[in-house]
């Protein structure tokens, strides 16, 4: 495959950049790179790796393009990539506004963890995506994680609110517990650890079986100690409800327009 990546030095662009080498899905002279910085001494240590000095220039050598920019850098680009397989994967920019670049477009969804190669990155076809591009869709997101094709659109919004989001709610979460060790007096160090036992450790548990969730909480219920009474204590000040009206808002925010789903 010839790949070419617009915004390869930022978060998702130098992940996917630098697994698609070190997994050998694509060879380090067919990757072409267009960063805001211009040409570098090599990309992410890579030699060999050519870097473009246009969008032209990237897509004339490149079979796939991907885009990994700001939605609002989107505009200025002004892609056109004809004949090309174009993977987006912004937030916020539909099917219907990438099929100005004349390509055939996939929309993806990957998060943070892709670089540590742990991204669930859901992705959609537009029309005219053919067989063999989504097979090599599949083989390039697998080079950060795991992932899945979606047939409606919208549920790309949802895949945006949730696994999208990466570390963000658990970082939110983590910082009102580590608040509240503060608070009782705990030594910075201690605090910290205890928080991550939580975070990290805790939820660690839930891995691969997150559909016993709710029995895990009805067992910590049912047992009628510290923890239940936490548990009940959260549910109270609304916490469920907090967490959806949250994920709602950011749903919300995914059509700029601010048309309903």
């Amino acid at each position: 495959m010839r790949i070419g990546i617009i915004g390869a030095m930022g978060w998702i662009g130098s992940a996917l950049g630098a697994a698609l080498i070190e997994s050998g899905t694509v060879a380090p002279q067919n990757l072409t790179v267009l960063v805001r910085q211009g040409r570098l001494a090599d990309y992410l240590g890579h030699a060999g790796v050519h870097w473009a000095g246009t969008v032209a220039e990237l897509v004339e050598r490149s079979d796939i393009v991907i885009v990994s920019v700001r939605p609002q850098d989107w505009p200025a680009l002004e892609l056109r990539a004809p004949g090309r397989l174009v993977i987006s994967v912004m937030a916020m920019v539909p099917l219907a506004a990438l099929a100005a670049t004349g390509a055939r477009i996939v929309r993806v969804m990957p998060n943070a963890l892709a670089e540590q190669r742990r991204s669930y990155s859901p992705w959609m076809a537009g029309p005219g995506v053919t067989p063999e591009d989504k097979a090599a869709v599949a083989r390039i997101l697998q080079s950060i994680g795991t992932t899945d094709e979606l047939t409606e659109e919208r549920h790309l919004d949802v895949m945006t609110v949730l696994p999208g989001s990466g570390p963000a709610y658990p970082a939110l979460m983590a910082m009102a517990m580590l608040g509240f060790a503060r608070a009782q007096g705990l030594p910075e160090p201690i605090a910290r650890r205890a928080v991550e036992a939580v975070i990290v450790d805790g939820a660690g548990q839930l891995q691969g079986r997150i559909d016993t969730a709710a029995e895990t909480v009805a067992a910590f219920r049912d047992y009628r100690g510290v923890t239940a009474a936490g548990l009940n204590g959260a549910d109270a000040a609304g916490f469920s409800h907090a967490v959806q009206a949250g994920l709602a808002a950011a749903l919300r925010a995914c059509d700029p327009s601010g048309k309903e789903s």
